[in-house]
């Protein structure tokens, strides 16, 4: 019943969120507007995670941690009048629904997470492990040739033309599929490692998440001064330092102030940094048929980046387990390993947006040249 209802929740979440993201880019069509609007969409979704923590910590203290899942009702219900009351409706037009698109990419990243998960629980020597990443293989291999064909394709491929947007997709599918883990690994360890009830751990993320908040304030003076390409840089390094740091402090099993107090308002810097800027880059000169659809992408790049990094990343802490049941080594090891292999997923993610840069500005001189020749 519980995995019934969680795939009931993701499946009107992937209806709710690509649809708010795709309002705001239809609402906002002045450049400085939209930019607020995109840091303050930004801000409150990343800062979700970090209350999400706090109030799952104090029901699992004070209710009972069901609560933590009845909550959404009242959320929703709240939410839905809101929207009836305040969002004016938007244009709409008739289509088809791609269904092939749809089950094969749900097939796809189905078979690539339950694979990872298997790994994690039965090694790569099993045969169900292999199974299953092979199915997620064959049917994303069959969904990218099922939208080359598709009348009205779910992923309208001429998305990925621009390199601009593609490495937007690409490093936000990387970077959640470092920053996810830690809400994931950390809170572990500050309960098992350094005796924080499930509260406490949540009020120890407080300082990322109003850190992360507090960037929407700036934001937009940042993104007219600097650009979001700088910003996303900048905010990426943070992250890999913060982390990798991060991973070092909990090897040494520190207590958690003020090293990793301080580290929280680091990596909750650059996070506030890093989101709209991608977000904005994702959405960049989309035309206004493709707007939903990218929106969309973003969603997805989200969601698949935060399941499958935590499903590999699982699969690290497990092995760094078993490893440390034989040598000995402490629980806060195989935790430290864990965040090592999030800095790698943050890295990747530092890379592609360098390179994003480069081939950008060499077309630039490029496009330069030829109008001087013209001339």
């Amino acid at each position: 019943m519980l995995l019934v209802s969680r795939a009931f929740q993701g499946f009107a979440a992937a209806l709710a969120t690509p649809a708010a993201l795709a309002l705001l880019s239809a609402t906002f069509t002045e450049e400085k507007e939209r930019s607020r609007a995109i840091a303050m969409y930004s801000a409150v979704a990343g800062a979700g995670g970090g209350v999400g923590l706090l109030l799952g910590g104090f029901f699992t203290d004070f209710i009972s941690w069901r609560v933590g899942m009845f909550i959404n009702v009242p959320i929703g219900i709240v939410l839905m009048y809101l929207v009836w009351r305040y969002v004016s409706e938007s244009e709409t037009r008739t289509g088809r629904f791609d269904l092939w698109g749809a089950l094969t990419s749900v097939v796809g990243m189905t078979g690539l997470v339950y694979g990872f998960v298997q790994a994690a629980g039965q090694g790569w020597g099993s045969a169900e492990t292999w199974i299953w990443l092979g199915i997620g293989i064959v049917s994303l291999t069959v969904f990218v040739l099922v939208e080359k064909r598709a009348v009205e394709p779910i992923v309208p491929l001429r998305l990925f033309a621009s390199r601009q947007r593609s490495g937007a997709y690409l490093g936000r599918f990387l970077l959640v599929g470092g920053n996810f883990s830690l809400f994931f690994f950390i809170p572990q360890y500050l309960q098992n490692v350094l005796g924080f009830g499930s509260l406490e751990a949540g009020l120890a993320f407080l300082p990322f998440t109003a850190a992360q908040f507090g960037m929407m304030f700036v934001m937009q003076s940042l993104v007219l001064r600097y650009g979001n390409r700088k910003l996303l840089i900048a905010g990426l390094l943070l992250a890999v330092i913060g982390t990798l740091w991060m991973s070092r402090t909990i090897a040494a099993q520190t207590a958690y102030f003020p090293q990793m107090f301080f580290l929280m308002v680091i990596m909750g810097i650059g996070s506030g940094l890093m989101f709209q800027p991608l977000t904005a880059l994702g959405l960049s000169n989309v035309d206004a048929r493709d707007s939903g659809a990218a929106s969309g992408l973003i969603n997805v790049a989200h969601q698949s980046g935060a399941s499958l990094g935590l499903a590999i990343l699982v699969t690290v802490f497990n092995a760094s387990i078993q490893a440390g049941q034989i040598s000995g080594q402490p629980f806060a090891h195989a935790v430290s390993h864990s965040l090592l292999g999030s800095v790698v997923f943050q890295a990747s993610a530092l890379v592609t947006s360098i390179l994003l840069l480069i081939p950008l500005r060499a077309s630039a001189r490029r496009a330069g040249r030829l109008a001087a020749r013209r001339r």
